[in-house]
Formats: C-alpha cells, structure tokens, sequence
C-alpha cells in the first residue's frame, strides 16, 4: 500500500539557485545534443524507414498511451500518475547507448533514436506531457488544483530545451570544428550532471520511498517492464532482427527520467508523488536496462558455446 498522506504533504524542493542550475544543466545537454547531430544521425530515416519509425512512434505516442492505459486500469494516486506520465513523454536517455552497447545490440540505432527523439522532445514534450495528463482525470484536476499556467509551461520548457538546440544546430553549422571539439565534454559534462541531479534526488527521497511502502514500487517497476516490453512488441511487430530488438527495447525503456525530475523542478513545483516516482524510476531503469544486457549476453554465449 502507498501512504497517500505522505505523497500529499511531500514536495521535492532543491531551492531557487539548485533548480536554476538544473535548468542550465539541461540547456548545456540540449546544446551539445545539436553539436553531435549528423547525417549519420538521421541515416534510418531513409534505409530503414519502418525501423526507425516505429522506434519514434513507441516512445513518443507508444509508452505515453500505454502509460495511460496503466493509470486507469492501476488507478494511481493523482501525483503517481503525473509523475508516469511525466516520465513516459520524456525522450530515451543517452544511457540507452552504453546499455546497448554492453548489450550488442544495434547501437547506430540506439544512437540514432536518442539523438532525434532528443530534438523531437524539444519541441513535443511540454505538449505531450499536457495532453496526456489532460486524458486523466485525476491529473487534469490536479493540474487545476496546483494552478499551473499552461502558456506559460509550455514557453518556458520549449525555450529551455528548443532554444539551447536552435543555438546548437547554428553553432554546428558556421563552426563545425569547434563543434566537434566541445561536443564530447560537453555531453560528458551535462550526462554527469543529469546523473547527479538523479542522485541527489534518490537519496533526498529515500525517506520518502521508506515512508510510502511497497506499493510505489509495484508501480514504477511493473511501468518500466511494460516499457521494456512494448518496445521488444514493437520490433517483433515489424519482423527486426535480433540486435535491432534489443536496441528498440532499451530505447523505449530507458527514459530521460534526469529531464523529468527538471521538469518537475522548474516548472510543476516538485509535485507529491511525481517527485518519487521520476526518482525512483531514474534508478530502477539503469537495473533493468543492466539486467537486459546481461541475459542477452548470457544467451548469446549459451549460443556461441
């Protein structure tokens, strides 16, 4: 069972100058997303269409109806929901690509697939997050009860993640090999510090996750499991072969759960159990991507034996 009375009088809240800085965090992550675009980046939009689609689509509308589906069958207390929806309208983590890498999937795909759902989200995000959650009930009445100013929400996440991309893409194109010199510590830099801002996040609600009991966790682990599994559907759906399965699966899996929670900061006010659940699912998804690797690589040498 979840202790609704916690999840009611808790708000995640890392002070003005802290979410300042996530915000920043986020800003220098979408800038160095555009240094690294390539055509090679957007090179399954023309060999391999269905695959690349697909992938697009199971992220963006896939796990998002899924995710809505999941609330009205599970019916969550209204902060869980923002935070599944929250968490399931953000775009793959650029940690899908070490995952897939450890996995031997298809990682031109992975790469791929979190570099353009990057630039989508830019712009998608803060109106999927609105959409979806206006679907549901009880977080359509709680965005209503926290007063939250749709226009304003949606000018402020675009310009903090369309802006820094806009300024990328230019940057990109009149300075190429300076682009390409900061790109990489760029992204190292802002990769860390989205991990961090996870960390420091997990361990601020670790009380929180004692306080709540089990239930949060029949929530957030069955959520990202169904994840998994929709992306693995997917694939199969399509007929893609083995290393490209496991690169869809881990995409659609693995969630910009950092991006959420600055989200959540800046812009919805740290919210109840939204808070918790991006905290806990930013953890929980690195041990199910890790997990997936090690099984495929297991079977892989059970194959190759």
């Amino acid at each position: 069972m979840i202790d609704t009375d916690a999840l009611d009088n808790f708000q995640l809240d890392m002070g003005t100058s802290s979410e300042i800085g996530m915000a920043i965090v986020l800003a220098v992550m979408m800038f160095a997303v555009a240094l690294g675009l390539r055509p090679a980046s957007f090179s399954f939009f023309k060999t391999q269409p269905k695959l690349y689609f697909t992938g697009i689509a199971a992220q963006i509308i896939g796990l998002p109806l899924l995710t809505l589906l999941m609330c009205f069958v599970i019916n969550p207390h209204p902060s869980v929901a923002l935070g599944m929806i929250l968490i399931a309208c953000c775009p793959g983590g650029n940690t899908s690509n070490l995952i897939a890498l450890f996995a031997r999937a298809n990682t031109a795909l992975s790469v791929s697939l979190t570099a353009t759902s990057s630039v989508f989200a830019a712009f998608i995000t803060p109106f999927s997050i609105l959409f979806w959650s206006s679907l549901y009930p009880p977080t359509r009445a709680l965005l209503t009860e926290i007063n939250i100013d749709k226009s304003a929400f949606l000018i402020q996440t675009v310009i903090i993640l369309a802006l820094p991309l806009l300024l990328g893409m230019l940057f990109r194109h009149f300075a190429p090999r300076v682009a390409a010199r900061i790109q990489t510590p760029l992204a190292v830099l802002s990769g860390v510090a989205l991990l961090a801002i996870i960390l420091i996040a997990s361990i601020r609600l670790f009380p929180v996750f004692m306080a709540l009991g089990i239930g949060l966790y029949l929530i957030v682990i069955p959520h990202n499991l169904l994840a998994f599994g929709l992306g693995n559907l997917a694939a199969r759906a399509i007929k893609a072969d083995s290393t490209s399965r496991r690169a869809l699966t881990i995409e659609v899996g693995i969630q910009n759960s950092g991006l959420g929670i600055v989200i959540l900061l800046t812009q919805l006010g740290g919210v109840g159990g939204a808070g918790a659940v991006a905290g806990l699912w930013g953890v929980w998804h690195l041990i199910g991507g890790c997990g997936l690797a090690m099984m495929w690589r297991r079977k892989d040498a059970r194959l190759n034996s």
